[in-house]
């Protein structure tokens, strides 16, 4: 059966079912979150398929995406890093996830979890959109800078306002589904794909 799907993903089938199970699905745990924070920030001048293709050794790299375990990783882990051809061996943002994951910790302890905070900005309600063109979708808003500044406040780095508003469009906070798409109205409803 064909779907009609945002054409971003074109016809790449990862792309493709990272688009029909997981982009603007809202994401309810800490893990999750943590995942795409460190995602986010590797795919800054990249394109998004290259971390897609990435994310199995990004997941093995970086403990199952576990902040508790990141958080101590020393200079011998960011050695061994740098040598993983599987992820994105930039010692900047292989550096900002160590320190992004002890600044998640500091998050989950002030708000409960990482979880409450992020929802906390937009009263647990998804932002949804009612784009009918990609060019339509913007690179960020006034909210992703928003948060953007709030997370550099924490100590967060890699979290400019258009990477956050990619975070916003990953983790369902905003449903930026082209009003076309077979997804805009099933992540609204929680109906898998």
């Amino acid at each position: 059966m064909s779907r009609n799907r945002c054409p971003w993903c074109g016809d790449d089938p990862l792309y493709q079912r990272y688009h029909d199970d997981e982009w603007g699905v809202p994401v309810n745990d800490d893990r999750t979150w943590f995942e795409f924070l460190i995602l986010e920030g590797a795919q800054a001048g990249l394109s998004w398929i290259t971390v897609l293709k990435k994310r199995p050794a990004y997941r093995h790299a970086f403990a199952d995406f576990d902040p508790e375990r990141v958080a101590k990783f020393d200079d011998h882990a960011i050695h061994r890093l740098l040598n993983d051809a599987g992820i994105v061996r930039n010692r900047l943002k292989i550096a900002s996830a160590i320190s992004n994951a002890r600044a998640f910790i500091d998050v989950q302890t002030q708000f409960g979890s990482f979880n409450d905070y992020c929802w906390s900005w937009i009263n647990g309600q998804p932002i949804v959109n009612h784009f009918e063109f990609m060019h339509e979708v913007p690179a960020h808003t006034s909210l992703s800078k928003t948060i953007s500044n709030d997370l550099k406040k924490r100590g967060f780095k890699f979290v400019g306002p258009t990477i956050v508003y990619a975070f916003m469009q990953a983790t369902g906070m905003v449903n930026d589904h082209l009003i076309d798409c077979d997804r805009w109205s099933d992540v609204q409803q929680g109906v898998s794909k």
